[in-house]
């Protein structure tokens, strides 16, 4: 397994205290990058200590809400007011809601998928890309899911959020590839966090993806060894 060296990058993580932002950030940190990351839900932070130990020191915590434009372009100016620079950029931020067919879903409940899986997208990638077009080089990595190919039935809002950020990477990525800027995402299938676990007691686990797995592929994608891959979607779906 490579060994990547991210010495002197700063990686801005959003959702890096959650179960996959936790084996993100501590992938990237152990690999001697520097982390911004932003966090909505205090109670995650013990837990984020816990995995990365005396690596905090290298963290710059920012407490924001990105489906505020507002808190997400202060939250960048932030970042490189204390770098300079924002040289990678991993968007974990998102959510599922399933199990309502479209006749039984609310309006709020639509939106809430579209604002966490794609407005958020959006304005990150607005923000930080704006400012890797000024470095002249930056790596964006998203996480779109399986269910952004197809849909099923009672997954019409995170599928149809989940299609917009796959379509979103591809057009961000025309757009920048010439600025030595990539712009991919990653298709995970389900992922083995303790929140699956319990929500689906009795599927085998061992098939599923693990966080640690999944940040592999990102330190991939945010490595010079992606350098020739633009506005892909990368299947990680374990043996589902």
């Amino acid at each position: 397994m490579k060994d990547y060296d991210f010495e002197g990058k700063i990686v801005l993580i959003t959702g890096g205290t959650g179960a996959l932002g936790r084996e993100v950030s501590l992938a990237f940190l152990k690999s001697n990058a520097v982390a911004a990351m932003t966090y909505v839900v205090d109670k995650e932070l013990p837990q984020l200590e816990s995995k990365i130990g005396d690596l905090i020191k290298k963290v710059m915590l920012i407490k924001a809400d990105i489906v505020d434009e507002q808190q997400i372009k202060k939250t960048v100016s932030d970042v490189v007011k204390k770098y300079g620079h924002i040289d990678v950029l991993v968007n974990l931020v998102g959510g599922y809601l399933g199990g309502k067919k479209v006749t039984e879903m609310t309006e709020k409940e639509w939106d809430l998928m579209m604002n966490l899986n794609l407005k958020t997208a959006f304005l990150v990638s607005k923000y930080v890309v704006e400012q890797m077009v000024k470095q002249g080089s930056g790596k964006v990595i998203h996480v779109a899911a399986r269910l952004g190919l197809k849909g099923i039935s009672g997954n019409s809002a995170y599928s149809a959020s989940k299609s917009g950020l796959i379509r979103l990477v591809e057009s961000l990525s025309d757009e920048v590839k010439g600025n030595n800027i990539n712009v991919n995402c990653i298709m995970p299938s389900i992922i083995d966090t303790d929140a699956n676990r319990k929500d689906m007691p009795d599927a085998d686990f061992s098939k599923w993806v693990k966080p640690s797995e999944i940040a592999r592929v990102v330190l991939f994608l945010a490595s010079e060894d992606s350098r020739l891959i633009h506005g892909a979607s990368i299947p990680v779906y374990g043996l589902i």
